[in-house]
């Protein structure tokens, strides 16, 4: 399998009572922090280069901190930033002074980098500070804005200017700005009343509305995302985009409020049933106010379904029940396609998969076979009847025909090969799997499914050799997604089209075919286009792939990724953008395989993803 950085992950909780109930019911102050740390080790697969978590207490004494934030770099750092914490926490305890950490809200978050940026200033959550607390604020999120330079355009035109041109940066100064003018209102009003001071602080604090500030930000947003923020005066909100690209789940009760990127992971923090986590609708934000009363609130008009598709196929955890069935679905309508490139031949096929994200669908694949065998049992059956030759012997060797699967490939997780360079880096990574020898026959047909071929790196520089080491005489490589023919621009690392190996396949069957003119009137369309504004933009780069049908690209696909002195024949076999939608149907978002993007900034950014590649600029990012 190939690892794709992909989107963030993000955490919300908010305890609905004081914190000496938590304290008496569960034996510690710390219920909040604990289950933070349970929820983001579960979305620890969601982002492995960078982890943060922020904790507002509310009604704390001036003075007194109320607003905290700890961040760390690299795969370990939700370890890292427990540990720091819990260092605070009992340096505090010893000494009788305030407990850092130890509040009402909470938000956590799990980045991978999809933009190129490093470093702790990227790393969420960002924070504005301000001496009055309901002008404080958190923000994390999991999201990618294909608008960035309108967005930065629109909050310079009033006279703020961002530290760094990023848009969680440009976010939280353009919210921070919405957070400003929703104080200004309340202090207006709550000034003509008469109050003042403290007493003024406090009613702003407790009117505070941050469905006024989403609304008057999110309209010029273009992209998908997750956003959640906490405001110092202890309100908590998170909103979802309105095509519903990226995913949010909450639960709720008389004690807790929590949301997370993933449903199957607030089951397992707080042992729930699937009917127990509800989804957060497209454009609708889950908001908590200071006085614990929550609430759905929708703030912008709910669009056209575009929910990830690779969301379900690649990204989240296989251990949600929805994804489990769809995932083994996705592997039982690969079994037509399958059958061709075997030339129907199931009696010297064996079935497996590559290790280890892929083996649910193969478990899909092996119930479609037996389904299709079963089937091929009774024709057979039936034209014994018909010849008069039912007998015992015949009938048992046609019922003892089974479909034949192994695991041909495992994981050397021991082996690392970062510490070799050059050549010997590949030798070492000819060697990531191990094979079970005598698991095949010579003339028997391998087939293995992965999950997803975007790069095909990991195929031709490793696994491919590996499994021709058994001696098949033709090795079927199966993905169970359609193929990836355009970039990602909603938050995951899937941005040069020159990255693509459906994309190399089909650049390589142009020019076989004298058709270069393609890619030229192809860039040409697309420069036309730059200045234009992206609600006119069209996506010119689907000319690229129209002369050729999924069969022929998959076939060049093959060619190009069988390493020389391949004995076995390759073919390789892409699940079709149809069947995938049969087995996904609530979760139509296609973009990577149609180029039919949701939102009018994705035309803009494959345009400038292929303009990228023309020019020569494989290693710059279209976003």
């Amino acid at each position: 399998m190939e690892l794709i950085k992909h989107e963030c992950g993000v955490a919300m909780i908010r305890l609905l009572k004081p914190l000496e109930y938590y304290q008496k019911k569960y034996g510690t102050s710390l219920y909040g922090l604990n289950k933070l740390y349970l929820i983001m080790e579960k979305e620890h697969n969601r982002g492995q280069e960078a982890a943060g978590i922020g904790c507002v207490r509310m009604d704390v004494a001036p003075g007194n901190e109320y607003i905290f934030r700890e961040r760390a770099e690299g795969a370990d750092a939700i370890q890292k930033i427990f540990d720091t914490v819990h260092h605070q926490i009992d340096d505090a305890r010893s000494q009788g002074a305030a407990e850092p950490f130890v509040g009402e809200v909470y938000m956590g978050h799990l980045r991978y980098s999809t933009t190129g940026r490093s470093g702790l200033n990227y790393v969420h959550p960002f924070m504005r500070r301000n001496n009055w607390s309901s002008r404080n604020m958190l923000l994390c999120g999991n999201f990618n804005m294909t608008n960035v330079d309108e967005i930065f355009n629109s909050i310079t035109a009033t006279g703020q200017h961002p530290r760094l041109y990023a848009d969680t940066f440009i976010l939280l100064e353009q919210l921070g700005h919405a957070l400003d003018r929703e104080n200004e209102r309340l202090y207006k009003i709550h000034r003509a009343q008469g109050l003042t001071g403290l007493a003024l602080s406090h009613a702003i604090a407790r009117d505070l509305n941050v469905a006024n500030m989403l609304r008057r930000c999110s309209p010029e947003w273009d992209g998908g995302y997750v956003i959640c923020g906490i405001v110092g005066n202890g309100d908590m909100w998170a909103m979802r985009d309105p095509h519903g690209i990226r995913p949010a789940f909450y639960y709720a009760d008389d004690e807790i409020v929590v949301l997370a990127s993933e449903r199957p992971v607030i089951q397992t923090a707080f042992d729930l049933g699937v009917e127990d986590v509800k989804e957060l609708k497209p454009g609708e934000a889950l908001i908590v106010d200071r006085d614990s009363s929550w609430r759905l609130e929708q703030i912008l008009p709910e669009g056209k379904n575009a929910r990830c598709s690779f969301e379900r196929i690649y990204f989240s955890r296989g251990s949600d029940a929805d994804i489990y069935r769809e995932r083994k679905e996705l592997g039982r309508l690969l079994v037509e396609p399958v059958l061709k490139a075997v030339d129907n031949d199931i009696d010297r096929s064996v079935l497996s998969f590559i290790p280890n994200t892929a083996e649910v669908a193969f478990y899909g694949m092996v119930q479609g076979f037996e389904e299709y065998l079963i089937k091929d049992k009774i024709r057979e059956i039936e034209k014994l009847a018909q010849a008069g030759e039912l007998t015992d012997e015949k009938v048992e060797k046609v019922l003892l025909r089974r479909v034949r699967r192994e695991k041909v490939a495992i994981k050397d997780i021991k082996l690392r090969t970062f510490i070799a360079e050059g050549a010997s880096r590949d030798d070492l990574a000819a060697h990531v799997y191990d094979i079970t020898y005598g698991s095949v026959r010579p003339d028997d047909n391998l087939v293995v499914i992965d999950d997803s071929i975007v790069r095909g790196t990991t195929l031709r520089q490793s696994i491919i050799r590996i499994l021709d080491r058994l001696h098949p005489s033709r090795l079927v490589i199966v993905s169970s997604s359609p193929q990836v023919r355009f970039p990602d621009c909603y938050g995951i690392d899937m941005s040069r089209m020159g990255e693509f190996i459906a994309f190399k396949a089909a650049v390589s069957l142009l020019r076989k075919r004298g058709m270069e003119n393609v890619l030229e009137e192809v860039y040409r369309k697309c420069k036309d286009q730059e200045n234009l504004p992206k609600e006119e933009v069209q996506n010119h780069v689907k000319d690229v792939y129209a002369p050729f049908t999924d069969e022929e690209v998959a076939a060049e696909i093959a060619e190009l990724l069988t390493p020389p002195g391949t004995r076995a024949e390759v073919r390789i076999v892409y699940q079709s953008v149809e069947s995938m939608h049969k087995a996904i149907p609530e979760n139509p978002g296609d973009w990577y395989f149609t180029g039919n993007y949701p939102t009018p900034g994705g035309n803009r950014l494959v345009n400038k993803a292929f303009i990228n590649y023309y020019e020569g600029n494989s290693s710059k990012r279209a976003d």
